[in-house]
């Protein structure tokens, strides 16, 4: 009998033995179906007037981000490099959802030249109200900027000045102008949204016509964190604790901040709506909301309100990524530690990408990144980023859903 078992334990070892390396023969053979197909395109695109770039996404493992066009046509602008990871965790219902839009529309704001749409929406009493985030929001802000929600510079009409050249007072009041149009039209986009959110049912039905009971309506709500990327300017809209941060030169800086009930300035407008803040698990909103800003939340208006907070940023060229996610990542993780993993996760492709530009006989295509720990492969390196944040949020117990993006802005 023991001699049994110890063949069967043998048996067992080198089955697992030849599964090891049976993985591992795969995870080769993919790598090596990458490269060839790599290699196939950048011979199908080598004619000297054209360049081929992999565009990186979470979705995706390729697109034509600075391709020059043929018959003289005007070449294309960048595609963002981007990354997103989105699950469930350790919660039993998932109520995030993410959205992104590349080239979302060239706005007379931005002096028609592309601008991009990023964003991570936090539900709460359902998934409903993020759900429709998603569908709606960059609909939203879209329309409002192709109606000339403000104008790039100069007069309100959007005409351009005759003055050849601009002293440094004209430059700063145009840069006012441009920063007073984003809030603007990202206030409007909210407020529509609000509108859209406290007047759908969970069930889809749009008012109380579906015939469900009104706190259906009423008790759904979402956070809201919103980044558009133009190609001077970081302009980022946040209506609750979900954060968006910026990695610079190697320090975190915030470009929002968290609608916390305890938050001074939070408490006393919501003291002055006659609203109170209780500490029930924590601070909140009479004792229900844990924060003091959402979209949706029809019971707890007018003192949580949808009014976003927004904040214009110029872009320099010390500034290494975006990181937008919701409170799943932000309440186990600092914003210095992210950008310090989000930063060298990206900086460690950077080296190769970078060695294989310096020689024009090799291919600009940078190959399929993969997560050393457990051996998956990712299409670029923001998307490893955005699940090393992820499953470090998770290995830090974080009990709620986590959704990140990262930004690359050094190929964006």
């Amino acid at each position: 009998m023991t001699e049994y078992r110890r063949r069967m334990l043998n048996h067992d070892e080198s089955d697992a033995q030849e599964k090891c390396r049976e993985r591992r023969r795969r995870r080769i053979e993919m790598r090596r179906v990458a490269a060839l197909a790599a290699a196939a395109a950048i011979q199908a695109n080598r004619p000297e007037a054209k360049r081929l770039r992999l565009g990186e996404t979470a979705a995706a493992s390729s697109s034509s981000g600075d391709d020059v066009a043929e018959s003289g046509e005007e070449a294309p602008d960048r595609v963002p490099v981007y990354g997103t990871m989105s699950v469930s965790g350790r919660s039993r219902h998932m109520e995030d959802a993410i959205y992104v839009r590349t080239g979302l529309c060239r706005p007379e704001i931005s002096g028609r030249r592309p601008v991009h749409f990023f964003s991570v929406y936090d539900g709460h009493g359902g998934p409903h109200v993020a759900e429709l985030c998603r569908e709606k929001m960059h609909v939203f802000l879209e329309k409002e900027l192709r109606r000339g929600g403000g104008t790039r510079g100069g007069s309100a009409s959007g005409e351009a000045s005759t003055s050849s050249s601009y002293n440094e007072g004209e430059e700063s009041d145009n840069e006012v102008e441009e920063e007073e149009g984003w809030r603007r039209a990202l206030e409007r986009s909210f407020a529509r949204m609000d509108e859209a959110a406290i007047n759908r049912c969970a069930c889809g039905s749009v008012g109380l016509s579906c015939g469900c009971e009104p706190m259906e309506v009423a008790l759904g709500g979402s956070t809201a964190v919103v980044a558009v990327l133009t190609p001077d300017h970081i302009v980022v809209a946040n209506c609750g604790d979900s954060r968006a941060v910026l990695c610079r030169g190697g320090r975190a800086v915030p470009l929002s901040n968290d609608h916390k009930p305890d938050r001074p300035d939070e408490r006393a407008r919501i003291e002055a709506a006659g609203g109170r803040v209780i500490h029930v698990n924590g601070a909140r909103v009479e004792g229900i909301l844990a924060m003091s800003r959402s979209i949706g939340d029809q019971y707890l208006k007018p003192i949580v309100t949808s009014e976003p907070e927004v904040t214009f940023t110029k872009r320099e060229p010390k500034d290494e990524c975006l990181i937008i996610a919701s409170d799943g990542l932000w309440d186990v993780l600092s914003s210095e530690l992210a950008c310090e993993v989000a930063s060298e996760c990206l900086r460690e492709g950077t080296s190769a990408a970078g060695a294989s530009a310096m020689d024009p006989n090799t291919s600009a295509v940078a190959p399929q990144s993969e997560d050393e720990t457990t051996g998956a492969l990712y299409p670029s390196r923001s998307s490893l980023a955005a699940a090393l944040l992820t499953r470090l949020a998770l290995g830090r117990k974080s009990s709620d859903n986590v959704s990140v993006i990262v930004v690359n802005l050094k190929r964006s």
